[in-house]
């Protein structure tokens, strides 16, 4: 097994503006230091009108023709013929209305870094990141979360978890953080270790105390949108000893936890025991696990631990596993299953795309295990893609589905282009024909994101030209190993 996780990169410069949304021109790149405060950027009330809403609630199913009072970012109403005086009208005619996406697992310190190739092994994945970990400015992960974000946004992603798994030093996870701030996105930043950090070193987080002080405190900058957890290198980096050590620390701390589990053989991630020692449970994340046995998985279905998928990466980097094999056995299992895209070296973060081929790959075998197996549904997959990875994060009651009571994290995706146009059923339609290009509005948190296909909240330029210079400084000082 390649030791390491993946999480290679990520930029962009820049920074968020736009008079029509409140959003200030913010001059400078990230920097160490006190967090300045949140942009403000009003919610309004909005009507959202004829929608064919696929709610993502179990009790409500999908709405062929529906109407979505939000107010103060709380979805307020859901039902036909609403009308509310004073309220901004947002047409939804032929448009499929539902809940934004949630990545549950995104490094996005190396979202600049997508095409990054090593000179010996081609597409490598960790050759590439191996040589640029340590050249990663903090405005160079400001850049790359914010540009990840804004990417995020435009294919209607509107909560992610940003697993850090390369925490340089207090500025660089300072930069991650304002970017978040600028960014507007619901997230859950999980605090990391430095990449390459000895596998016999213990991650003692010197730095968590104050960011958790200044960033997640009484004056957190965040207005609720964004919360704290941590990442462990677990076992694929770290000896035994090391994991264990560190986990008496994420108990004491009280945050939630995600770990990465082998992709591939030797299977190095034992639940079972992880139960016994009381580790396992709603807030202990765990990624990949294609090699974990019928008993792993039992362990993690009793416990309720979550699962992130990452479709195209379990499959890319994986040389003994089937990941088509393990999908089903999760399933089967009744974990909780989220999609997630890993890092943009191995896959864009592109939810319309991760559920497309993770319904394709859940196709029963004949002659394995799954062949008694019913296919992966649409209607699964959207799951995925939606409230499991909030339930995932521990938000499932904030998001992840079209719900009175919830706050506004909704996409508008135009049905009458040429893609996706006409619709037999809107759940097919989504999963099988829709396209980041289809998503014509983003609200998060019942803030206005995106409107008629154009970031409101983002200068794109300035983010692109932020995103290109610290590409470009990166690949001078690898040097020759990325010159391919």
């Amino acid at each position: 097994m390649r030791t390491t996780r993946r999480a290679f990169t990520k930029a962009a410069g820049a920074m968020i503006a736009l008079a029509t949304t409140g959003i200030p021109s913010l001059a400078a790149p990230a920097r160490a230091g006190t967090p300045s405060a949140a942009p403000a950027v009003r919610r309004g009330t909005y009507l959202i009108k004829n929608g064919m809403v696929i709610t993502v609630d179990r009790n409500q199913g999908v709405l062929p023709r529906a109407d979505i009072l939000i107010r103060n970012g709380v979805i307020e109403r859901i039902g036909r013929g609403l009308s509310v005086p004073g309220a901004q009208l947002i047409d939804a005619t032929d448009m499929i209305v539902m809940p934004g996406f949630v990545n549950s697992h995104y490094h996005m310190w190396s979202a600049i870094g997508r095409s990054f190739t090593a000179r010996n092994g081609g597409f490598s994945y960790y050759p590439a990141k191996s040589a640029t970990s340590g050249l990663y400015t903090p405005e160079d992960f400001y850049n790359s979360v914010l540009l990840a974000c804004a990417e995020l946004v435009n294919g209607g992603t509107t909560t992610v978890h940003n697993w850090s798994h390369n925490t340089r030093s207090p500025a660089h996870a300072d930069a991650e953080l304002r970017a978040h701030q600028h960014s507007l996105l619901r997230a859950r930043y999980s605090y990391g270790h430095i990449d390459k950090l000895p596998v016999d070193e213990v991650n003692r987080y010197h730095d968590l105390a104050r960011v958790r002080r200044e960033w997640f405190g009484a004056d957190s900058p965040f207005d609720g949108l964004v919360h704290l957890g941590l990442n462990l290198r677990g076992p694929q980096q770290s000896t035994d000893a090391v994991f264990h050590e560190e986990m008496k620390f994420v108990k004491a701390s009280g945050l939630p936890v995600a770990i990465h589990a082998p992709q591939e053989s030797p299977n190095n991630v034992d639940a079972v025991d992880y139960e016994r020692r009381g580790y396992l449970g709603p807030d202990f994340m765990i990624a990949h696990y294609i090699p974990a046995t019928t008993e792993d998985l039992a362990a993690m279905a009793r416990t309720k631990t979550p699962l992130s998928f990452a479709t195209h990466s379990e499959l890319r980097l994986s040389s003994t596993g089937d990941a088509r094999a393990a999908l089903f056995a999760m399933r089967a299992a009744g974990l909780t299953i989220s999609l997630s895209s890993d890092a943009t070296s191995i896959a864009p973060p592109d939810m319309f795309e991760m559920m497309r081929f993770t319904w394709n790959l859940g196709v029963p075998w004949a002659g394995t295990p799954s062949e008694r197996a019913s296919a992966i549904s649409v209607q699964e997959v959207i799951e995925m893609a939606t409230i499991n990875g909030a339930v995932a994060m521990g938000i499932g009651d904030i998001t992840g589905s079209i719900t009175e009571g919830k706050r506004a994290d909704i996409i508008l995706v135009r049905a009458k282009d040429l893609n996706i146009w006409p619709i037999g059923n809107i759940e097919t339609a989504i999963v099988q024909s829709g396209t980041t290009s289809n998503v014509d509005t983003v609200l998060v948190d019942g803030r206005l994101i995106k409107r008629h296909g154009r970031l409101l909240a983002y200068d794109v330029n300035r983010i692109v030209r932020g995103a290109q210079r610290s590409s470009a400084r990166i690949l001078d000082s690898a040097g020759e190993i990325l010159k391919f």
